[in-house]
């Protein structure tokens, strides 16, 4: 009778546990799996940090769309200033240089450009002899300035009818240099200070080359960056899912709006084949949404403005191109989601607008694929991962993406491998577990690296850094996906990685995982015993 009575208890302790039993698993992927994944990052949208040679060709590549610029007078020794920031005159008469002394380029040939304020507004000057002011909302003839260089600072402005500025002794910038100046000290002589070059995407490479030449240079960049080679590595190496970046102007190949470079559509179609060939899932993420989400490069901003969330044309341009892309990948077996829109900014895009977008994206997905998961990504900056949680955008299939870097914050600084390391235990590790437990979204760590502010880390160092975050990152429910796949800076560099043993892998999670099926077994035996 104890015997009968134990095997009972066995049987039945065993299936309350498997009711209980909690498994994640993601739909498309094999054996009851999760994502483990890489990011095609620097392929389809570019981001010049990943690949910088792609640049090298640039003539004035130190003055491409976006750069931000200051000019001192030589014979004031005054700044360039547009009052209040922009919408007012402009000045020749700080001593010290700030953000109305700060102007971003647009480029619009090698040598000439258009200047913006902080404030938006373009200097403009209409005619012979004007006064130039901060005045324009939108750039043409008259706000377009040839800029002549003497080496890399100083510098001469000149109107496009062939009319050089110069600073007057009242403090006013005016068109009516008379002659043509030399560069000694005159008042036509200007140094340049390049304060920052730092956006190198889409926009500045097609816009600094031409379209001839950037068809050239992306053309040769998308058929050999990534290869089918990459995904034979990728499925050997247990990765069952590729997240591909993509900009907004894919939706129009092959005639994008300029200056977009026809092309990605092919390339985002060969990966499709690949994938398929190597049974890896696809998840395509709209990285560079119209007017920029958050004014990076990675979004394809001209100048580090960000006007997505203030236009409504932005938005439903945006949702046009997430229906573009479901309804061509809807029925192809290597889709696994779509990405609506990637780190949208929280100090200018409100959770208000984004939850809209989001809603709007998660119906039209549905309307194509029941099965395809709608991903929305985590605002970046200051925001809580629970805001979209209680959303309710959608009640099928849905994700959300977080990116965990211990980096681009000086709260990182002076952490060592080991402050590193228990962070993500102390820190990652309990935000994942709440997130966990609620009831819907999934969560995606879908963007990570084995890199930090560690600047003598050894081999060993990274592999620990490594392992603590797959450790951590293996139980988000959809899983996660690296960032990326190849990369100049070599610990940011997936392939690299692994062929150089500074990130192990490990087995997948589904492998480790209990076996469901022999539970079952167990318990079924345990039933039936009493009874042989």
């Amino acid at each position: 009778m104890g015997l009968v009575f134990t095997k009972w208890a066995c049987a039945f302790l065993l299936s309350c546990w498997l009711i209980t039993y909690k498994v994640h698993s993601v739909e498309g992927l094999h054996r009851g799996s999760k994502v483990r994944g890489v990011n095609l990052g620097g392929w389809l949208v570019i981001e010049g940090w990943i690949k910088p040679s792609l640049f090298d060709g640039i003539a004035n590549g130190d003055m491409l769309d976006g750069t931000e610029v200051q000019f001192k007078s030589v014979t004031l020794q005054k700044y360039v200033s547009a009052d209040n920031g922009g919408g007012m005159n402009v000045t020749v008469d700080r001593d010290v240089a700030s953000s109305w002394e700060t102007f971003r380029l647009w480029r619009v040939s090698p040598s000439e450009f258009q200047f913006r304020t902080s404030k938006g507004q373009f200097l403009t000057c209409d005619g012979d002899g004007c006064t130039v002011s901060a005045t324009a909302n939108s750039p043409s003839t008259s706000e377009t300035y040839e800029i002549e260089r003497n080496g890399n600072s100083r510098i001469h402005m000149k109107t496009k009818n062939g009319a050089y500025l110069q600073a007057t002794t009242d403090g006013q910038l005016t068109a009516d240099y008379p002659g043509s100046p030399g560069w000694d000290d005159n008042a036509a002589t200007f140094d340049m200070t390049i304060l920052s070059n730092n956006l190198h995407g889409d926009y500045q490479l097609a816009n600094g080359y031409g379209h001839d030449r950037a068809k050239d240079v992306l053309k040769r960049h998308r058929n050999t960056f990534i290869t089918i080679e990459d995904f034979k590595f990728l499925y050997k190496h247990g990765i069952n899912t590729v997240r591909i970046p993509v900009g907004w102007w894919i939706a129009f190949d092959p005639d994008p709006p300029s200056p977009f470079i026809e092309g990605s559509l092919d390339a985002l179609d060969n990966a499709f084949l690949w994938a398929q060939e190597y049974d890896i899932k696809c998840i395509i993420d709209l990285h560079a949404a119209p007017g920029s989400q958050n004014g990076m490069e990675h979004s394809a901003s001209r100048d580090g403005f960000i006007g997505w969330p203030d236009s409504p044309d932005n938005i439903q341009q945006s949702l046009n191109v997430i229906e573009f892309l479901v309804s061509r990948y809807a029925r192809n077996p290597a889709l696994l989601g779509i990405e609506l829109l990637n780190e949208p900014s929280a100090g200018t895009v409100p959770l208000d607008t984004l939850v809209s977008y989001y809603k709007q994206g998660y119906q039209i997905v549905r309307k194509h694929s029941s099965t395809a998961y709608v991903i929305m990504c985590q605002r970046i900056g200051m925001a809580d991962p629970m805001e979209l949680y209680q959303a309710n955008i959608g009640s099928h299939n849905t994700v959300l993406d977080l990116h965990y870097y211990n980096l681009f914050d000086a709260y990182f600084v002076n952490m060592s491998v080991g402050d590193n390391i228990q962070y993500i235990y102390n820190s990652r590790e309990g935000q994942l577990k709440a997130l966990n437990s609620s009831n819907s979204p999934l969560v995606f760590i879908g963007e990570w690296v084995n890199e930090w502010n560690v600047t003598s880390g050894s081999q060993k160092d990274y592999q620990d850094f490594g392992r603590a975050q797959l450790e951590v990152y293996n139980a988000a429910s959809f899983g996660w996906c690296y960032w990326t796949i190849k990369n100049d800076r070599q610990h940011w560099d997936f392939e690299w990685n692994i062929r150089s043993n500074y990130l192990q892998l490990g087995k997948s999670p589904s492998k480790q995982r209990f076996n469901i099926f022999g539970l079952i077994g167990l318990a079924f035996t345990c039933f039936c015993l009493p009874f042989l």
